[in-house]
């Protein structure tokens, strides 16, 4: 054992050491601090004495040491080689994935007002409406930004005071505070058929008329969650747009928007009015899970689901929340109604959409964990690993998925999940080799294969680094290979067989 004297002559590599190991993992040092408590609270840092550390003001006794070594998955001596681990191991900043642009040559046509005749036109040729455009562009907008909205959390912060959980008679008290009357209204859910020819229930839950009055379905004195995000999205309308009557209606059930309004045509106010929808959505997950206590709530849980009890939210509040809050930037999210059919989509880390057009498509994958759970029986939640070849190469993404059903009654599966590549680089691991050896493992496997013991080490400690239970739990089960296309199906014999 290395004794205090080793340390001290070591100290200000092992402060910079600490401090890139901290950021490489886009760890605060309250964050840090927090996660060597849970490890042993009695040797933990505090945060002024991590500051103090990383500048090589102070040196760490061995037991402080071993705490922080337990979060970062390391031995002891990587800390007291006496060697700057340096940048070498930072992934680039720009890697995301799959995410990918194209250059915009040459720079005239594509000014704004070139653009603003050529694409209701698009939109009118490929009978793409309005607000089916307004969400592919809102979509970029938080894959560019990785789903960080600081001004938007901080509305939100000055109306909640960051409390957590907050009560029905909390959020009701805020409204009334900005002015807003109440007035019940009772409508049952519907079956409506949608543009697939499957009948779904769909309800109304509130809508607001101007000056100042919120309608809300009695229906929602039953589903306290449901009625806390509604209650949450219309103060943050009202906060954000100053009651401007531009917010839509609320609804709950399978149909998109759009299929309910039976309108195709591009309205010249869709992406205005579909961009103050995102806002004030954005603003009532950051109302009801304040970055901060919920950051540390799900730490201490492990980002387990069954977190969103502890905050008080519905499930896919709480997994919607993740994308934004958490220190490691590349997650994805997904809400399926039906198998190949995806009402929302979140994809911070690049992960290519299955099909990308958010409709129903003829040959879903059904190795996607978010469809596989539809199958599923009396399981609350599923993780799986999965192997998704991007541009050519295939990557290692995890995610956990949970069926739920809605107020109207249909039965819909929310998945999050993290692209898990950029992770092991962080941790010099050679990821690419990786993901392709298990993919070759899978392919040998009739698409689905145990995964190794040194691909189980690796992951396992990447797995208690972030502090994502899931990511362990997947490895007890078969990786799946999935794909984006199902006529490039990487399963041997292929999942679809040709009809041509």
């Amino acid at each position: 054992m290395k004794n205090s004297k080793s340390l001290l002559r070591k100290s200000h590599f092992l402060g910079t050491k600490i401090r890139n190991l901290r950021k490489r993992n886009n760890l605060t040092m309250e964050d840090l601090s927090t996660r060597c408590i849970r490890v042993n609270p009695e040797y933990a840092p505090s945060v002024s004495y991590l500051s103090m550390i990383e500048r090589g003001k102070r040196t760490p006794g061995i037991e402080m040491l071993e705490v922080i070594a337990e979060v970062f998955q390391k031995d002891l001596d990587w800390f007291l080689d006496g060697e700057d681990a340096g940048e070498d191991l930072t992934p680039e900043k720009g890697s995301r994935g799959g995410i990918s642009g194209m250059a915009l040559e040459p720079g005239f046509l594509f000014s704004n007002d070139i653009l603003q005749i050529a694409i209701p036109e698009m939109l009118s040729q490929t009978g793409t409406s309005g607000k089916q455009f307004a969400q592919l562009l809102i979509r970029a907008h938080q894959e560019h930004h990785q789903n960080h909205f600081p001004e938007l959390e901080r509305a939100a912060e000055e109306v909640g005071q960051k409390r957590m959980p907050l009560g029905v008679d909390e959020l009701l008290a805020i409204t009334k505070q900005l002015g807003l009357k109440i007035s019940w209204f009772d409508e049952a859910p519907k079956e409506l058929l949608d543009e697939l020819g499957v009948l779904s229930k769909n309800v109304a839950t509130s809508f607001f008329t101007p000056p100042n009055t919120l309608h809300l379905n009695s229906l929602l004195k039953a589903f306290p969650t449901r009625l806390k995000y509604e209650l949450a999205v219309h103060i943050g309308h009202s906060v954000l747009h100053n009651k401007d009557g531009v917010k839509s209606s609320m609804t709950v059930g399978g149909a998109h928007d759009d299929e309910l309004s039976h309108s195709t045509a591009v309205q010249p106010q869709d992406i205005l009015h579909a961009w103050r929808d995102f806002e004030s959505s954005f603003f009532a997950g950051a109302l009801l899970c304040p970055k901060l206590p919920f950051r540390q709530l799900l730490d201490r849980s492990g980002y387990e689901i069954s977190s969103h009890q502890q905050a008080g939210v519905s499930a896919s509040v709480a997994m919607r929340r993740m994308t934004a809050v958490s220190p490691y930037t590349h997650w994805h999210y997904f809400d399926a109604y039906t198998p190949g059919k995806l009402k929302a989509v979140y994809r911070g880390n690049g992960i290519p959409l299955p099909w990308g057009n958010m409709r129903k498509v003829e040959d879903p994958c059904q190795h996607w964990a978010v469809f596989r759970m539809f199958d599923v029986d009396g399981v609350a939640s599923s993780a799986q690993l999965s192997l998704l070849d991007v541009n050519g190469a295939p990557r290692i993404y995890c995610c956990e998925s949970t069926k739920v059903s809605d107020l109207a009654g249909n039965n819909h599966v929310l998945c999050a999940g993290i692209d898990l590549n950029p992770a092991l680089l962080a941790q010099g691991v050679d990821a690419d080799s990786m993901a392709a050896q298990l993919k070759q493992l899978c392919v040998g496997s009739s698409g689905g294969a145990k995964v190794p013991k040194t691909i189980q080490t690796a992951l396992t400690s990447v797995a208690n680094i972030l502090n994502i239970n899931w990511v362990a739990r997947s490895l007890q089960k078969p990786a799946q290979l999935i794909c984006a296309r199902g006529n490039s199906c990487p399963r041997q014999p292929s999942c679809y067989q040709c009809n041509g």
